[in-house]
């Protein structure tokens, strides 16, 4: 009879060592199970049917797949009340369905509000795209401090934004030669979004440093478009008659930008031609409106703030905090898309949801990745 061959016995220790290594590899590679706990709710201060808040809710939820987490977005429609209304329904929700996280845009100064109803309900929040102004510092404090659950924030360095598209609209200006008004000076309008955004109030600070530092143009008035094509369109009309010398229009987005384009058409002008635009957002009628010509300045990018937003809270759940690099972040997110980078610009961010991998941006899962990258230049070399 054939005795069967003993086995030596496999030490308890190379056992844990064989367990713990295929925990990690499931860890890596991103087994079902992992961060599917993490779940997200977006309050998106735009409307649903706008095109940059839209991508941007988009970019979110690639950030959300990659990562295995859960989203959940809720537009306010551009009502401050409405995204109050959203932060309460989601506090009241029973304490097993509620978000592990909120993420938040301080549109319309609604933070401080619905940061009192997340920290009642013990719900963890970020904001994101739009952080805390000096004039809401005193009621806010600082992340962690007043409202232990407020995070942190992430913000596109929005005054850049404002900064590099006046300055591109001005050199546009310059070298097509137009006739500036009597008074030597190119004469500008400026329809920026609206008056209590922190993101709109800096761009519109960029915008002014850029036409003091220009010495020849002269910044007629300024008007608050509220993110709106027809709003925009609307205050044209008046603006043209009001300023006649007038031929370069500075736009705190894309809408905005092609209502004042709509009307100067309307009134027998050619935008690129005897009158200059320039925009922020790289919404596909943005490209092929900077493409043709028509628009003179071009910045965009910003979109993705929602999705590293998504990177920050996946690490914090997971134990990296992101306070090693500071709670209230900006990064130069912006870039100024010239014609040259167009297509560059499209094949890399056209479309988030095919192109990029967010996992490749977590701490967590990139050990030796020691501070974020979430400049948009990076993506684009």
């Amino acid at each position: 009879m054939i005795q069967p061959m003993a086995l030596p016995p496999v030490p308890l220790v190379s056992l844990l060592q064989k367990c713990w290594r295929l925990c990690l590899l499931a860890f890596l590679l991103g087994g079902p199970a992992y961060g599917a706990a993490q779940s997200v709710v977006f309050i998106n201060p735009g409307r649903s049917s706008e095109v940059y808040w839209h991508t941007a809710s988009e970019a979110m939820e690639s950030a959300a797949r990659s990562l295995r987490m859960s989203l959940e977005v809720r537009y306010a429609e551009r009502n401050p009340l409405q995204a109050i209304a959203i932060a309460r329904e989601i506090a009241a929700r029973p304490s097993g369905s509620r978000p592990r996280f909120v993420i938040l845009s301080n549109d319309h100064s609604v933070a401080p509000e619905i940061l009192r109803t997340l920290e009642a309900a013990r719900i963890d929040s970020l904001m994101a795209f739009s952080g805390v102004p000096d004039s809401q510092r005193d009621a806010l404090g600082r992340p962690r401090e007043k409202f232990r659950h407020w995070l942190g924030s992430l913000e596109p360095q929005a005054q850049e934004a404002g900064y590099m598209t006046a300055k591109a609209l001005i050199e546009a200006a310059r070298e097509s030669r137009i006739v500036g008004g009597k008074d030597g000076k190119l004469h500008m309008l400026a329809i920026a979004g609206d008056r209590s955004t922190p993101s709109s109030l800096a761009r519109n600070e960029g915008m002014r440093k850029a036409v003091a530092e220009a010495g020849d143009v002269l910044l007629e008035q300024e008007v608050y478009g509220e993110w709106r094509r027809d709003r925009a369109a609307e205050q044209m009309r008046v603006l043209m008659l009001r300023y006649p010398e007038a031929r370069l229009v500075w736009s705190g987005n894309d809408d905005m930008a092609f209502g004042a384009m709509d009307a100067w058409r309307a009134r027998g002008g050619s935008p690129g031609r005897d009158g200059f635009f320039s925009a922020i957002n790289t919404s596909a009628a943005a490209l092929a409106a900077m493409r043709s010509g028509e628009l003179a300045a071009l910045a965009g990018g910003h979109y993705l703030a929602g999705a590293w937003a998504m990177v920050m809270l996946y690490d914090y759940a997971h134990g990296r905090d992101f306070s090693s690099e500071g709670l209230e972040l900006q990064r130069p997110m912006f870039v100024l898309v010239d014609p040259l980078l167009i297509d560059r610009f499209e094949q890399r961010l056209g479309a988030p949801h095919k192109l990029l991998d967010f996992r490749k941006y977590s701490k967590v899962l990139n050990s030796r990745l020691k501070v974020y990258g979430f400049e948009t230049d990076r993506l684009l070399r």
